[in-house]
């Protein structure tokens, strides 16, 4: 599918935002977090608007390319010109997310099956392995209300996200925020990797649960294993290696 280039008609600030978020779309392909075209990444526009970049609804994630993007206000109104729609569930949960946060350059959730299963136990993330003590230390919990199709579901979704990076979607799946791409991604990684780890781990005796003293100091043995950067600690290497495989995002 050939869709025409952005690269110059928008701003070098743009075409960078819309060249990390279709990096991270393709990321999340190659690490098969993808549930078909059913999920969004979204990344605010710098500015007072509230405008954000989102999947053109339609699209596999591995097809995403910078241009593809679709810019929206937040009352959903397409500002780019396209064939392709917005996906609605999407854009109320994204929205809801970018309007409380001023924080928050990135909004991506998943339906991966470990993050849906480990969602839909009572217990939620449990403290059994060191990605899982990076996540507790900022994690909320919002509870299913079915499709996210309806404004009124918005105050909720704020309310629960708090300050928090972390939001754990009660039987629909992960919800991360960063204040880059970057640090997004990075979320998502070990949110779906303590996923992982914890249905692996309930296959096997009686689990051992990290001490509350460690998980005190959670937070900062984070800061120490990333640099201090987030997820900029780990993005030029992801970029890297996605160049290696496939660079048709950047067009």
């Amino acid at each position: 599918m050939q869709i025409p280039s952005l690269k110059n008609t928008v701003s070098a600030d743009e075409w960078q935002l819309r060249c990390d978020l279709a990096a991270c779309y393709r990321l999340v392909a190659l690490h098969g977090w993808t549930d078909l075209i059913f999920t969004c990444i979204s990344a605010r526009m710098p500015g007072p608007d509230h405008r954000f970049l989102i999947n053109p609804y339609g699209l596999m994630f591995d097809e995403i390319t910078a241009s593809s993007l679709i810019m929206v206000d937040t009352e959903g109104n397409r500002l780019s010109n396209s064939e392709f729609e917005v996906n609605r569930a999407g854009f109320v949960i994204h929205s809801a997310i970018h309007s409380a946060r001023e924080d928050v350059q990135c909004v991506l959730h998943t339906h991966t099956r470990a993050g849906v299963a480990v969602s839909a136990q009572k217990g939620g993330l449990l403290p059994i392995s060191q990605q899982s003590t990076f996540v507790l230390d900022s994690l909320g919990y919002h509870d299913y209300e079915g499709v996210a199709l309806r404004d009124e579901e918005k105050p909720r979704l704020q309310e629960d996200i708090g300050s928090a990076n972390y939001l754990m979607l009660r039987n629909h799946g992960l919800l991360t925020v960063g204040q880059t791409v970057a640090d997004a991604f990075l979320h998502m990684y070990l949110f779906e990797t303590s996923c992982q780890i914890q249905l692996s781990a309930q296959t096997g005796g009686d689990l051992m649960h990290v001490d509350r003293e460690i998980l005190a100091g959670a937070a900062s043995a984070a800061h120490a294993q990333t640099g201090g950067t987030g997820g900029s600690f780990v993005w030029p290497a992801l970029i890297r290696k996605l160049d290696r495989i496939d660079d048709s995002y950047r067009s």
